[in-house]
């Protein structure tokens, strides 16, 4: 079997209704030449059943990579999918990030060796996010300003990122301020550079663990280039009570070392799996 050009890391946690909606813009994609891998970090039986039933309908190949749920541990559950992908190129994103239908060629466009994509999201309040059905997004409408209009979107400059068309999205990349760093949601890189720092740092819980990941790949020499006009997702709004300020302030700390001591590799990810 010949492998996909690019494996594309969807991670979840019992959140089915969410992970349903951002599948189904994988289903409609203008490419097929990927492959899912759902890293699940201790979904309950109905992810596993609603999974078994996606892949069913799936225009691509769907692997399920879970292990047992032990709190927030993301990224133990990134590590085990980045070993499980078959293809030379990874993009990664999250169960609550609808991809429009050019999401994962966007990345395949943009690929280079030596670089990782860095892209970002749309995010949607709360109630839009309950709003948008299946048929918004088949039909790309949740990508449309006046649809997420009827739904309540207020004007921002923000919304540039659904209206910008080709030309002026790779303007706004070179323009925008915010930097091309690793965002877990969004972004896309070759798996032989992500497996020489060794993946993601799993003493690390939520806040800041892909940005580290970004961190050290910079250290190993690897350059990073701004999409996030051209590869547009919108996120839907979920709670976070994983988030403490504890586990804030301690991935606050390794992210210090690292860029102090410009780490490249850390002994506390994939090794452990291998």
């Amino acid at each position: 079997m010949k492998k996909p050009e690019i494996s594309v890391i969807i991670s979840t946690y019992n959140a089915v209704e969410w992970l349903r909606k951002t599948l189904t813009g994988y289903k409609i994609q203008d490419t097929t030449d990927f492959e899912l891998v759902i890293a699940d970090d201790g979904s309950s039986e109905e992810t596993r059943l609603f999974l078994e039933a996606f892949k069913k309908e799936s225009p691509v190949p769907v692997i399920h990579v879970w292990q047992e749920d032990d709190g927030f541990q993301k990224t133990k559950i990134l590590n085990k999918a980045i070993l499980a992908c078959n293809a030379n190129y990874i993009l990664m994103s999250d169960g609550d990030c609808i991809p429009r239908k050019d999401f994962v060629s966007t990345h395949l466009k943009y690929r280079e060796e030596g670089y990782f994509l860095s892209g970002g999201y749309f995010k949607l309040p709360m109630d839009i996010s309950k709003k948008i059905v299946e048929e918004d997004i088949i039909a790309q409408k949740c990508f449309e300003k006046a649809c997420l209009k009827k739904y309540g979107l207020k004007s921002s400059i923000k919304n540039l990122k659904l209206t910008a068309g080709q030309k002026r999205a790779f303007l706004l990349n070179n323009l925008t301020p915010t930097g091309a760093t690793w965002n877990g949601h969004n972004a896309s890189g070759w798996k032989k550079d992500i497996i020489a720092v060794n993946g993601f740092d799993e003493r690390m819980q939520y806040g800041g663990e892909d940005r580290e990941l970004g961190e050290r790949l910079f250290n190993y020499g690897i350059k990073s280039k701004q999409i996030r006009y051209s590869a547009v997702c919108v996120h839907l709004e979920h709670p976070r009570g994983y988030k403490t300020p504890e586990a804030m302030a301690f991935n606050k700390q390794i992210r210090r070392e690292t860029r102090e001591e410009k780490k490249t590799f850390t002994p506390h990810g994939i090794v452990n799996r291998l």
